[in-house]
C-alpha cells in the first residue's frame, strides 16, 4: 500500500466528517459540535466532534481517526494475521435524539491494511428506533439498497443479512434495531478490488447525512408522553449491552490503546434498566419487540 493512496483515504475521511457535522447542525437548528483534537501514544489520532442538548439531537459523536503502528497481539490473534505495523483510518458516529419518535443512527466506515500488504474496508450503517413504524423501516432500507445496487446487486441481500446477524443481543434474543447494512474485509479476497471498495465506501459514507436528517426533519415534532420517554430510556439500555457486550469495533478501539472517551462516545446520555420488565399487549411497545427480529424483508 502506498502512502499517498492512505492519505488520500484519510483527507477522504476527514471531509466526510466536516460534511455531516454541517448537515446536523443545519437541521438541528441549536446544537454545535465541539471538536477534541487527540494523538495516539503508539502512532497517529484523530479529532472527536460531540453534540449535546441541541434541539433534535441530545447527544451525538461524529469521530475521525487515523491511528497506525504495531498491531496489538489481541488483533493479531483475533484476525489470525501475522505480525505487521498496521494503519486504520474512519469515520465512526452515534446519534442519541431527544424525541423518542426519532431513531438512534450509527455509521460507521473505515479502511485498514497492515505493512505485508494485506488490505480491506469495512463499514455500516443501521437504525435503532425506540418505536419502530414500518413506513420509516421501508424507506431507510430501500434508501440502503439503492446505494448497495449502483455498484453490486449482491450487495445488499449480503449485507444486509450481516448486519441482522451481527446487531443481535443474543442474550435478548432480539435485534438492537431494524439492522441495515454491516460489511467487513471487502478487498481481492472477497471478490472486492480496491477501487470497487472504495467508491462503495464514499457511497455509503455520503448517504448518512440524507437519511438521517430525513428522520430528524420528519419526526422531530411528533408529541411524545412520559411513558414513551421511559421506553426510549429502555431501549436505550438495550444499546449499551450490545456496545459494551458485542460491538467489534468497541472492542478493537479498547484492545488498540484508542481514546477511550471517543470510543465510549457512543453510549447515550441516560439509559434505565428495569427488572424483567414485560410490555402490555396490544401496545406501541409491544408491536416495536414483535419487529426486533432477524430476516425481515423491509426493502
Amino acid at each position: 500500500m502506498t502512502i499517498h493512496r492512505k492519505e488520500a483515504i484519510a483527507e477522504w475521511f476527514k471531509g466526510l466528517q466536516d460534511s455531516i457535522c454541517k448537515a446536523l447542525e443545519d437541521t438541528d437548528g441549536k446544537g454545535k459540535f465541539e471538536q477534541d483534537v487527540w494523538e495516539r501514544e503508539g502512532g497517529g489520532g484523530g479529532r472527536s466532534r460531540v453534540l449535546t442538548e441541541g434541539n433534535i439531537i441530545e447527544k451525538g459523536g461524529v469521530n475521525f481517526s487515523a491511528v497506525f503502528g504495531a498491531t496489538p497481539p489481541k488483533i493479531l490473534e483475533a484476525l489470525r494475521l501475522e505480525q505487521a505495523d498496521f494503519f486504520a483510518t474512519g469515520v465512526s458516529i452515534v446519534l442519541h435524539p431527544h424525541n423518542p419518535f426519532v431513531p438512534i443512527i450509527h455509521m460507521n466506515v473505515r479502511y485498514f491494511e497492515m505493512t505485508n500488504g494485506t488490505w480491506w474496508f469495512g463499514g455500516g450503517i443501521d437504525l435503532t428506533p425506540h418505536y419502530v413504524e414500518k413506513e420509516d423501516a421501508h424507506w431507510f432500507h430501500q434508501h440502503l439498497k439503492n446505494v448497495c445496487d449502483k455498484h453490486d446487486p449482491n450487495f445488499y441481500p449480503k449485507f444486509k443479512t450481516w448486519a441482522d446477524d451481527y446487531f443481535y443481543i443474543k442474550h435478548r434474543q432480539e435485534t438492537r434495531g431494524i439492522g441495515g447494512i454491516f460489511f467487513d474485509h471487502l478487498n481481492d479476497n472477497s471478490g472486492v478490488p480496491f477501487e470497487k471498495g472504495w467508491a462503495f465506501v464514499q457511497a455509503v459514507g455520503s448517504a448518512f447525512a440524507p437519511i438521517y436528517t430525513y428522520f430528524m426533519q420528519k419526526n422531530k415534532a411528533i408529541a411524545y408522553t412520559e411513558k414513551e420517554k421511559q421506553w426510549q430510556y429502555l431501549r436505550r439500555g438495550r444499546y449499551v449491552e450490545f456496545n459494551l457486550v458485542y460491538d467489534k469495533g468497541t472492542k478493537f478501539g479498547l484492545d488498540t490503546d484508542g481514546r477511550t472517551e471517543s470510543i465510549l462516545m457512543s453510549l447515550p446520555p441516560q439509559a434505565n434498566w428495569v427488572y424483567s420488565f414485560q410490555t402490555q399487549p396490544a401496545t406501541r411497545e409491544a408491536a416495536t419487540l414483535d419487529l426486533l427480529k432477524k430476516g425481515i424483508n423491509w426493502a
